[in-house]
């Protein structure tokens, strides 16, 4: 689990538009670097959810930079909630940042909940996304996933009946470089075994680097 003080992490601002978003980052030396993409603000998320800061810490300790933040409106970011191409707008924007403050070419992303809408639509736009990983994803058809041709990790709790699971394993399957990660004795929000989601997560990020 995540204690305070076992990392450090830095207050970063994210221009998008003539507004600003509130975000927070952790330097690292390996790559690729992680954007975190929090639950839709219609979800009720934030950066600071439990999983998004389990899986900063774990790909931070694992040596890779990332950056978590707020959507426009959400926490101490400014502007109005938005939804549909407005989030995509926000996480393009985070990306950017990422990319610049660790000087790199290329990153992977990981979602949580709904997020997976904004993860995929990003992914569909941007090659400089090297794979993505949907926790717990919604609202994503698992036939979409089959067409992915880039790393694609899913994580799940074992006890997340949200998507047909049938369909989700066998799509994922189809994906060139998929894998499903299915997390025991755990519901959508990992209240169980938390760690075992960072720790699927880091592992892919190795993966991603070449270790």
């Amino acid at each position: 689990m995540v204690q305070k003080g076992q990392f450090l992490e830095r207050s970063t601002l994210i221009p998008v538009g003539k507004e600003v978003m509130e975000g927070t980052a952790h330097r690292g030396a390996k790559r690729p670097p992680l954007l975190i993409l929090p639950p839709r603000p219609e979800e009720g998320g934030g950066m600071d959810h439990v999983i998004a800061a389990e899986l900063a810490w774990a790909a931070a300790t694992a040596g890779f930079p990332t950056l978590r933040f707020n959507y426009r409106g959400v926490g101490g970011s400014q502007g109005s909630v938005g939804t549909g191409e407005a989030l995509v707008q926000d996480a393009e924007a985070a990306m950017r940042v990422l990319l610049e403050n660790a000087q790199s070419a290329h990153l992977a992303v990981a979602s949580l909940h709904g997020g997976a809408q904004v993860a995929l639509e990003l992914l569909s736009r941007h090659p400089a996304i090297g794979g993505v990983c949907l926790v717990a994803p919604v609202d994503v058809p698992p036939a979409a996933l089959a067409k992915l041709d880039r790393s694609l990790l899913v994580v799940l709790g074992d006890e997340d009946k949200r998507l047909p699971r049938a369909s989700l394993t066998a799509a994922v399957g189809k994906s060139s470089r998929g894998e499903i990660e299915v997390i025991d004795d755990a519901g959508a929000n990992f209240q169980r075994n938390l760690p075992q989601v960072g720790k699927a997560v880091s592992g892919w990020l190795k993966r991603l680097s070449g270790e």
